[in-house]
């Protein structure tokens, strides 16, 4: 789903969250004498649990707070005001607003878990198809020099990657192994600052010390923050390119 349409559809995602605890409210409140409020509020719980199973902190907040305004209001004594006598009646809305935002932040808490386990695995999955092609016989070094630019592009979010044969100079910033952006001044921090916008960055391709060739990163339109382990998997991924560059020098 594309960030337009997600943005389109939180107007009428709100609404019904807004919307549904009222509902629920009215069609409980028909049994109200025969069942106690616990059930109801466990129903209401339900009902957070789905909106925030949506990815949406807004939903899943906004679902809880109408959940406890329609419970208090339709299901406890006196019927339709925003008042509450009964203690028990009042620790219940509680409950269900602190359950509501835990359950919330739970959720959003395990789909950033899943995203960064899903980005872990493409990223070993493109280290792995890397490797697999730069091993086969049946493409040019060229298309893998640009195989691997594409995919170097792909993981840390650039506007452009292109390679550079030797060595090009000490006035560029480069990514080492771990990730790390040196030739900037230690007080440059990606993390936090983002790659360069003002200059090309290298990752270099190295064989016993000797540079074969660079890759150039442009992150010239926006600052993009791409993480350690993002970065890291760039430099792997370039420097399956080493074995491919080394043999194309051998006469």
């Amino acid at each position: 789903m594309s960030l337009t349409t997600v943005l389109h559809r939180r107007p009428v995602v709100l609404c019904g969250a807004a919307a549904l605890p009222l509902l629920t409210c009215l069609a409980l409140s028909g049994l109200r004498d025969e069942v106690g409020n616990a059930p109801a509020v466990l129903v209401l719980v339900v009902l957070v649990v789905a909106a925030a199973s949506s990815g949406s902190r807004s939903a899943g907040l906004v679902t809880a707070a109408s959940s406890a305004v329609w419970f208090d209001v339709v299901l406890t004594a006196p019927y339709g005001q925003l008042a509450i006598h009964d203690p028990e009646d009042l620790e219940a809305m509680a409950l269900l607003v602190v359950v509501g935002v835990a359950v919330t932040e739970l959720s959003l808490w395990g789909r950033r878990q899943q995203a960064r386990a899903s980005r872990a695995s493409g990223f070993l999955d493109g280290l792995v198809l890397s490797a697999d092609a730069a091993q086969g016989p049946d493409r040019s070094p060229q298309e893998l020099v640009e195989d691997t630019c594409r995919r170097i592009t792909e993981v840390l979010g650039l506007d452009r990657c292109r390679f550079a044969a030797g060595p090009v100079g000490s006035g560029l910033p480069r990514l080492t192994r771990a990730g790390a952006l040196v030739g900037r001044g230690s007080s440059h921090d990606v993390d936090r600052d983002g790659l360069p916008v003002d200059t090309e960055v290298a990752i270099e391709v190295r064989v016993s010390g000797e540079v074969l060739g660079s890759f150039l990163l442009t992150s010239a339109s926006r600052v993009t923050r791409p993480t350690r382990d993002q970065r890291r998997t760039a430099v792997l991924l370039a420097d399956q390119m080493a074995t491919v560059l080394l043999a194309q020098r051998t006469p």
